[in-house]
């Protein structure tokens, strides 16, 4: 069966190929990319890379060109996601074969590279390099007194949604380790699962993605021009909040706690000196930037 596998990547502007492709992510992890394609968003930050058979796309790695700020200096990353194999087609080496191409596509180029697996495919990756990392979560306990006054966004227009796309292109860093030019890679975020956790904070001219759940926040990103003072924009929440947690590292680490994630379904996986020097900084791939 192997000569009858027939290589592709970046197709995502052909229908046939993408449906094909959609309807693996759907069977494998309940994804749909289609609504991301069609508003605009599936651009060439995320490559896919597969194998056909009889026309039809049997093995995925999905590429993401990242890039990233932190301490001053821009680097150049390579997220893979979407790694997926039809059932039928698992145990003959496909997945290993894309790795090869992305290695060789980008291996020369990156400063590094990083993948979210689960605990059932541990043994896997470390045969290309990558290493296990640990990653902190960054919390607080608030003792907020004041009444919210952040306000949820319904997002039922395409004039929220530029809106939204204005605040994350113009947002200054917000987190010491902070994604560059990804607005779409957010949008899909926005766009599907998280469009009823899209919050205004007037005061401080910023938009928060966040999820609140009985006392609990978590606090996904926050996007405004200026550095916001985050004790405001958690405090914009309510008294209600009895615990914050950050979905990324801090400019200002003063005032909280931190732990070690311990989510056996994103362990994070790197290779390239500068990405695993992230470890001892306790620093944390920003949720929204998971692919």
């Amino acid at each position: 069966m192997e000569n009858d596998y027939r290589f592709i990547k970046a197709y995502q502007a052909d229908n046939t190929y993408r449906k094909s492709f959609n309807e693996l992510a759907q069977s494998v992890f309940e994804l749909n990319f289609e609504g991301w394609y069609q508003n605009g968003y599936w651009t060439g930050k995320y490559i896919p890379y597969s194998f056909l058979h009889n026309d039809k796309v049997v093995a995925n790695v999905s590429v993401s060109p990242m890039k990233f700020m932190h301490n001053g200096k821009i680097r150049n990353y390579i997220q893979l996601g979407t790694v997926m194999t039809e059932e039928a087609y698992r145990n003959q080496g496909l997945i290993r074969r894309l790795m090869e191409e992305v290695d060789s596509d980008f291996g020369k180029s990156a400063d590094g590279f990083f993948l979210f697996a689960n605990e059932t495919v541990l043994d896997f990756y470390p045969k290309f390099g990558y290493k296990k990392m640990v990653e902190h979560s960054f919390y607080q306990y608030p003792n907020n007194q004041s009444e919210m006054t952040a306000m949820k966004i319904p997002m039922k227009s395409k004039e929220d949604y530029k809106l939204l796309e204005a605040a994350i292109i113009n947002s200054c860093a917000q987190s010491s380790l902070w994604m560059l030019e990804n607005m779409e890679l957010v949008m899909f975020y926005a766009t599907q699962f998280m469009s009823e956790n899209i919050y205004e904070v007037k005061n401080q001219n910023a938009y928060v993605i966040a999820e609140l759940d009985e006392g609990d926040l978590f606090i996904d990103q926050i996007f405004a021009p200026n550095k916001v003072n985050l004790d405001e924009i958690i405090a914009s929440f309510g008294k209600e909040v009895k615990k914050v947690t950050l979905g990324f590292t801090p400019l200002d680490t003063d005032g909280f706690l931190w732990e070690e994630s311990m989510d056996e379904d994103t362990i994070l996986h790197g290779k390239g000196s500068s990405l695993i020097e992230l470890e001892g900084h306790k620093q944390k791939i920003p949720t929204l930037s998971h692919t």
